[in-house]
């Protein structure tokens, strides 16, 4: 929801209806914000932030008092840095948006929305990191039952996963230097080219994006069908690798639709989320396949700490 609020407030252009932070009109309710749109859009994205920076800090408390594992506990407070931070540079984009940069010419406003986009993306995967370390089926599979994931299949989930977060940061560029319609067709450039016949930054980034989603399809593509070949692999590994080949698939088609509409808010909208979803479930894909990794390196940690046999040590968790 936090997401897609804060795309649907960058697409509609209203990210500085109000140009004080952190009340919006100097009120938690500012006059007229439930009936206009970009009010509407703007302070909502206020307000679910602000619910979840305490619903975050709730969880780092709750894990820090009944998780022993010790790695848990530390990113539970990263969560919590991770929105502090966030909130920090979502005021910094409203406050010094009125200062112009020329190096990059648009505003220190922009170039923190920039920023903002790609912090949420990586607190989204912190979210999920715990969210899955907690699940039943993590905590319950006995040490040496686990599905046997081959290192250059682990790999290769990280590579998506960078891959990703690149296009998602070129998105932003892209989004916050106005350059969406930069090149105005799809599939190719105007006149029917391959290439844009001119260039400019606006043009580039525009390009790059489309070059990247290229390269994602091709590497998510080859990630899932990896997965599926993976005689280990259960049926939930399968599945998040199905969900990733539909998210792409939908991807490119909203992107396309971006276009064709001259970027319709709603398709705009439909786009970052979509693009948020697929990051989410090739994450959770990669992270489940380091669940050995992550609890055999935890054993070995509390281990080296308390002085146990690493032949009896479980994994501590707390009923």
């Amino acid at each position: 929801m936090l997401v897609m609020l804060g795309a649907f407030t960058t697409s509609i252009g209203a990210g500085m209806i109000f140009p004080d932070w952190p009340l919006s009109n100097g009120s938690l309710s500012p006059d007229g914000w439930l009936r206009n749109a970009a009010m509407f859009a703007e302070h909502a994205h206020r307000l679910s932030a602000g619910i979840m920076s305490a619903a975050t800090l709730w969880l780092a408390a709750a894990l820090w008092i009944c998780e022993e594992r010790r790695w848990l506990r530390r990113l539970g407070w990263s969560a919590v840095a991770l929105v502090a931070l966030q909130a920090i540079v979502g005021g910094l984009r409203v406050l010094l948006d009125p200062v112009n940069v020329p190096a990059v010419d648009t505003s220190a406003g922009q170039v923190f929305a920039m920023l903002h986009a790609c912090l949420a993306q990586t607190f989204v995967c912190v979210l999920l990191a715990i969210a899955a370390a907690l699940s039943r089926p993590w905590i319950e599979v006995a040490s040496g039952s686990s599905p046997s994931v081959p290192a250059r299949l682990r790999l290769l989930g990280v590579i998506c996963c960078a891959l990703l977060l690149v296009q998602l940061a070129i998105a932003a560029v892209m989004r916050h230097s106005f350059a969406g319609l930069a090149i105005p067709t799809f599939p190719l450039a105007p006149g029917g080219r391959l290439l844009p016949a001119h260039w400019n930054f606006g043009i580039g980034i525009n390009f790059a994006h489309r070059a990247m989603a290229l390269v994602l399809a091709v590497a998510l593509g080859w990630l899932a069908q990896a997965v599926w070949r993976n005689p280990a692999a259960g049926r939930g590994w399968k599945s998040l690798a199905s969900l990733v080949v539909v998210f792409v698939g939908v991807q490119i088609g909203l992107g396309a639709s971006v276009i064709w509409t001259a970027r319709n808010p709603y398709f705009t909208t439909a786009h970052v989320v979509v693009g948020a979803l697929t990051l989410s479930a090739t994450f959770m894909l990669t992270w489940v396949m380091h669940r050995d990794v992550l609890e055999d390196f935890s054993e070995i940690s509390e281990v080296g700490c308390r002085g146990q046999n690493p032949t009896v040590a479980r994994i501590p968790v707390r009923a």
